[in-house]
């Protein structure tokens, strides 16, 4: 009896060690899967089983809302704050990094102990000190740019058996490495290696797919079966079909590994689809497909465009039974959402942000939700103009109203009644629209000193040298270079990067119209370089690779412009300049 009584001793001890850890966090998120764009939200064709089966052990936000294109939902997804706040607010333009006083996810969880990790598409800088592992990612596997094979990844990926860079725990200084396999594949395995290594201590895992964004590339017998009338793109359903298919893998591993319990599993995606439908216009109904009766795509700021899913599933916690929340809910409460569900301490002011939990959503007590307005705003708007004025391109939303302004009208619509944004209704409720512009002023009083220019570090020993690439050139209108379609010849156009001398001193620029892994010739005879109040001039040698600046640079902020000339004069940037210090 006295050895029974010392077993259930033990036994009570261990349990007791075992549920007191704080949860795990697996935080998933797909690239331009819209809403419409899965079997349990009511589309007639796509085959979901997996993503069906997680929203059927759920707790499902249906009017949840993120940003209407890539990086300003990823900057509010990893800072709690509005993208605009953040600083990374556009694609490209030198306007993808946010501001290095923002915290991130991942530093949350790192700061209290939990092991961090990272695998897919960042979109938040490829640049120190924007990089994921300068961001509070230990572990990570990813891909640089805004998607496979664009300019600034690694030269000939192409989604198979592609060489991503791999960051290892304890070093901020990234290797590239080759990958056998699909891209998606790639991202889940590795989410699954970083899983089983970490299964004893509390982990944050964050698997961001480029896919299901262009190009639309997948092994035919995922897009085979959708080879059919009514399908608008059926790649973009294959590569959906395969993003399911690797959920499922996930999920029996964590079962395997005795993890699902005490494991908060998140699904969203970033904006509205992007091939899911056909429409005439970006911000229209679609005349093909399945968009949930919504009106707009990605990059749009009607419904379509930022109304995505979000499923949060954690069997120890109580949230494994299928539940809808109807409330407004975003991008930026994730991070508040989490640190609440792992009761993680905010250790300074660095953390405060203007998401709200979610939990007391979850916990069904609307009744203590305190939001009355929801603001997203499209800087600049979908034509690149970077007029960064008030309104333009922005949404007010609460539970009832959305007042859209685009850069032609104000809108107002009743989404209760009119979810498909067909009645605009603005001149017919003047009282709401006065108080809908007026709430937006806070938000525009918090956002605009965020839209301030953010530099890329030269000189970090983690990154030396650092490659530069011409999307992240700052015009103030329009995008740079930003990707293989409008790098071919000579450059036409030059702007500046801004960056950051970390240390005066003698750095080595390198200027080249192709990456070095492309070991093709510079077009041009000619070549100039203004820096940091410096200009210099050098002739380009026949059939070189590359034009060599050498040069003592001052520490600070400055602007790098680049210049190459051909025989007739014509001029234009370095598409791709490296700069090491000496």
């Amino acid at each position: 009896m006295k050895v029974l009584h010392l077993f259930y001793f033990a036994w009570g001890i261990l349990v007791t060690s075992v549920w007191a850890r704080q949860p795990n966090v697996i935080l998933i998120m797909t690239d331009d899967q819209g809403y419409g764009d899965l079997a349990c939200h009511g589309n007639p064709i796509l085959k979901t089983p997996n993503l069906d089966k997680l929203y059927s052990e759920s707790v499902r936000f249906t009017d949840f809302h993120v940003s209407p294109f890539c990086t300003p939902t990823r900057a509010a997804l990893m800072s709690g704050n509005h993208p605009g706040v953040t600083g990374a607010y556009r694609t490209s333009a030198g306007r993808t990094m946010m501001h290095p006083s923002e915290k991130t996810l991942a530093h949350l969880f790192a700061e209290n102990g939990y092991k961090t990790g990272m695998t897919g598409k960042w979109h938040l800088g490829d640049n120190a000190p924007h990089r994921p592992q300068d961001r509070g990612f230990q572990d990570v596997v990813w891909h640089r740019c805004g998607g496979v094979g664009q300019a600034s990844d690694h030269w000939g990926n192409d989604y198979f058996d592609d060489t991503y860079e791999r960051v290892r725990p304890g070093s901020r200084k990234g290797t590239f490495e080759k990958f056998n396999g699909y891209c998606t594949d790639v991202w889940f395995r590795e989410g699954m290696r970083f899983i089983t290594e970490n299964q004893n201590e509390p982990f944050f895992l964050y698997i961001a797919t480029n896919a299901p964004h262009g190009p639309y590339r997948v092994d035919p017998k995922w897009a085979e079966p959708y080879q059919v009338e009514g399908v608008n793109n059926p790649n973009f359903f294959g590569m959906i079909a395969n993003i399911d298919h690797n959920l499922g893998l996930l999920r029996d591993h964590v079962k395997e590994l005795k993890l699902a319990e005490n494991t908060i599993l998140v699904f969203m995606t970033d904006n509205g689809t992007s091939a899911g439908c056909k429409f005439p216009g970006l911000d229209t109904e679609p005349i093909l497909g399945f968009n949930a009766g919504m009106r707009g795509k990605k990059s749009s700021i009607y419904e379509g465009g930022h109304r995505v899913p979000f499923f949060l599933h954690w069997p120890g916690g109580g949230y494994s039974k299928g539940r809808d929340v109807e409330t407004l809910a975003a991008h930026i409460d994730v991070l508040p959402t989490l640190a609440d569900l792992c009761k993680l301490p905010k250790p300074d002011k660095r953390f405060d942000v203007d998401g709200l939990s979610l939990t007391p959503l979850l916990a069904g007590k609307a009744k203590s939700w305190k939001r009355n307005h929801l603001f997203l705003q499209y800087h600049g708007g979908p034509h690149h103009k970077f007029a960064l004025g008030p309104l333009t391109n922005s949404v007010v939303m609460t539970e009832r109203w959305r007042l859209v302004n685009t850069d032609k009208a104000e809108e107002l619509y009743d989404i209760v009644n009119d979810p498909a944004q067909r009645n605009n209704i603005v001149s017919q409720r003047p009282g709401i629209v006065k108080d809908l512009r007026t709430a937006y002023q806070s938000f525009w009083k918090r956002v605009s000193p965020g839209l301030k220019p953010v530099a890329i570090d030269l000189g970090d020993p983690t990154e030396n040298p650092t490659v530069l690439c011409s999307q992240d050139w700052r015009p103030e209108a329009g995008n740079p270079p930003w990707n293989f379609r409008s790098i071919k010849g000579i450059p036409k156009v030059t702007y500046p990067w801004l960056v950051n001398i970390l240390e005066a001193g003698k750095y080595r620029l390198t200027f080249r119209q192709f990456p070095k892994e492309a070991d093709k010739k510079i077009d041009g005879v000619r070549a100039k370089i203004k820096i940091a109040g410096m200009e210099k001039v050098a002739p380009i040698p026949e059939n070189s690779k590359a034009a060599i600046f050498t040069l003592n640079l001052p520490a600070g902020i400055t602007e790098l412009w680049t210049y190459i000339y051909d025989q007739s004069e014509k001029m234009g940037g370095a598409y791709f300049t490296e700069v090491e210090k000496l």
